[in-house]
């Protein structure tokens, strides 16, 4: 009898060992043909959070898969376990019957808070007393798979869609009259655009979490990045991230959000848990 229990008690040892030493692979989408500018934020954040749970969880090695896709591509391989571990996209009711969503909002919801990307003679079509009813007469631009169309079409927006890396070239060609970013994208994205300019007077607004999604049936690294990102958030290490970081800092103050008009607007898209997650203020970014 005594020596079955040290057998049990052994083979406990040897199985949290294993657990805690355990590396974790953690792979995601980095197009080298399309490379995005702003996916530095995720991949810093992510990496705190898995330096931040290394004490239970061990060590972990972070992969960029070379695939240049869409996000509702990206999102199929994921809920099909293939080549990626691990996105980040804007939540929706349905993408949370598709993937298993941290429930923790990596942008503050910067996602929901819209300046215009547009050419640089129609700033006279967007004047800082306009309604809303005027703005919905002009025409927009987003992704086909983005949850911001369907969003944006429900408020009554006429919405032109296009694939994320053609509407840029759509707006210069005058497929529609604006582009809504969010507010730490658009000058990143027209850097490089000497016909396109920053719209100056107006922005929507619309409650919308930005979360890193993996695949159902892994709860490891759901755990995981749920641990990191609390004890971010609980250690205050989370504001200074957002405080400091390239894509992040001083973004209000550059987008002058207290001279613009801003226009609430619903998002039907939200799950119940989502919209749970708007009563702690720490989680979003603060406009006053």
């Amino acid at each position: 009898m005594i020596n079955l229990c040290r057998v049990l008690i052994t083979i406990a040892l040897i199985s949290n060992f294993s657990f805690a030493s355990e590396i974790d692979l953690v792979r995601y989408v980095a197009s080298e043909k399309n490379p995005d500018r702003k996916e530095s934020y995720f991949i810093d954040l992510l990496t705190l959070a898995l330096e931040q749970s290394k004490t239970q969880y061990g060590d972990y090695q972070l992969q960029a898969v070379d695939i240049d896709m869409a996000q509702g591509r990206s999102s199929i391989m994921l809920q099909q376990n293939e080549y990626i571990d691990l996105t980040w996209r804007m939540t929706s009711k349905a993408l949370e019957q598709q993937l298993q969503a941290i429930y923790f909002p990596i942008t503050k919801g910067l996602m929901g808070s819209r300046v215009f990307i547009i050419r640089n003679n129609s700033q006279y079509l967007f004047k800082k007393n306009m309604s809303l009813r005027e703005l919905k007469m002009l025409s927009l631009g987003q992704g086909h798979t983005w949850p911001d169309t369907e969003i944006l079409l429900k408020n009554g927006f006429k919405v032109i869609g296009g694939h994320a890396d053609a509407l840029i070239a759509m707006l210069n060609k005058k497929r529609f009259d604006y582009y809504p970013r969010a507010l730490h994208e658009p000058w990143v994205e027209i850097a490089d655009e000497s016909e396109l300019v920053v719209e100056k007077h107006l922005m929507l607004r619309y409650p919308a979490p930005m979360f890193f999604f993996v695949n159902k049936n892994n709860k490891r690294l759901q755990q995981r990045l749920n641990l990191g990102l609390k004890s971010l958030l609980d250690s205050g290490e989370f504001e200074q991230f957002f405080i400091h970081h390239k894509i992040t800092s001083g973004i209000l103050t550059k987008a002058k959000v207290h001279k613009r008009t801003i226009f609430d607007l619903p998002n039907p898209l939200l799950s119940e848990k989502s919209k749970a997650l708007l009563a702690d203020k720490r989680l979003w970014i603060e406009f006053n």
